[in-house]
């Protein structure tokens, strides 16, 4: 690019799988639909990635689009999407429609999707958007207040979940059940609306894989960190990702059909009250949190070694000092005089 001006430092983004080292600088950038400019915003070469570049996937970089707290190498390097929002004066709203329900992983069919920057495109979801509140501006982290597998509760604690991000959470139950997360206002009086997840969206059919019978996948797999909703949740439905009023929207999405047959359901509202009572808010893991404990240990761990140091060199002076001449020692007149 010939508009590209290189800032002169590097950067290095770790995800929960994969991982990858760039150079950061600015360029302009041109939005196909919708904005007649060009605007200016940061951006990454990649030169080095580990399990980044997956096989079989045909894209050849990210558009981070999470809050600035988690821009690398720090939160002071202006987002791509805040930028945007500056630059073109739009509404500080996005929203994604993901079409691959029911196609095969890594195959060649045509699912595809839409980006809408600044607002909401009602022909890419059906019925109403239900919404619930960003608990933490980092990830779009959200409360899920109850797990339901074929309608039977877990019983699993409230726990803080990223709604954008890769597909993991922690789930057991038998094919063919559907999994049913609230997610909602926890206010009160608030009401709830149940996100219906139907096995056609985690049991993903598969193709490559040499064999002659049909494969499939569970797109849903283990994390001991937190719930995060990822791709596996969001092909089936329309995501709004309102910054400007702290809530993430879930409709069911145009495109989440698998032989005319919808794979995605969302209805309600249901009471919450029995639910959000047994919460107990969940504390911020922001990573400037974490480098405000760090640097508070590393004081407290200072002001101990000082303190040590000080007590170490006390007797030092102490034995150096200025004598007493009434003090007597091997240095008294007294002994000088009996060697004498």
């Amino acid at each position: 690019s010939s508009t590209y001006r290189p800032k002169g430092f590097d950067v290095t983004v770790k995800y929960t799988q994969g991982s990858w080292t760039g150079v950061v600088g600015e360029d302009l950038v041109t939005i196909p639909k919708g904005f007649n400019a060009s605007f200016l915003v940061n951006v990454a070469t990649i030169f080095e990635s580990e399990n980044f570049f997956l096989p079989g996937i045909k894209w050849n970089g990210i558009l981070g689009l999470a809050y600035a707290t988690l821009a690398k190498p720090s939160s002071s390097l202006e987002t791509f999407f805040d930028s945007l929002v500056a630059q073109a004066k739009i509404p500080d709203v996005f929203s994604m429609q993901m079409c691959g329900a029911g196609l095969p992983v890594a195959g060649s069919g045509t699912n595809g999707g839409s980006l809408v920057l600044g607002g909401i495109e009602p022909s890419l979801y059906k019925g109403d958007i239900w919404y619930t509140p960003i608990k933490e501006e980092w990830y779009y982290q959200i409360e899920i207040l109850k797990l339901e597998v074929g309608g039977q509760s877990l019983n699993l604690d409230c726990r803080e979940v990223s709604a954008l991000g890769i597909g993991k959470v922690e789930l057991k139950g038998k094919g063919g059940r559907t999994h049913s997360p609230r997610s909602c206002w926890t206010s009160p009086g608030s009401r709830c609306p149940p996100v219906v997840l139907p096995p056609q969206l985690y049991i993903q059919p598969m193709v490559g894989a040499g064999l002659n019978y049909e494969c499939y996948r569970f797109g849903i797999s283990p994390s001991t960190n937190a719930l995060v909703i990822g791709a596996t949740v969001m092909e089936g439905f329309y995501v709004v990702f309102d910054r400007a009023r702290r809530r993430v929207g879930f409709a069911a999405s145009s495109c989440a059909e698998i032989a005319g047959a919808p794979v995605s359901e969302i209805s309600g509202p249901f009471s919450t009250d029995d639910l959000a009572s047994s919460c107990v808010p969940a504390q911020s893991l922001q990573e400037p949190t974490l480098w405000i404990i760090s640097y508070a240990l590393m004081s407290v761990c200072g002001a101990i070694l000082l303190t040590l140091i000080a007590l170490l060199l006390l007797p030092l002076r102490c034995r150096h000092g200025a004598r007493d001449p009434e003090l007597v020692n091997d240095e008294s007149s007294l002994v000088r005089h009996r060697w004498k």
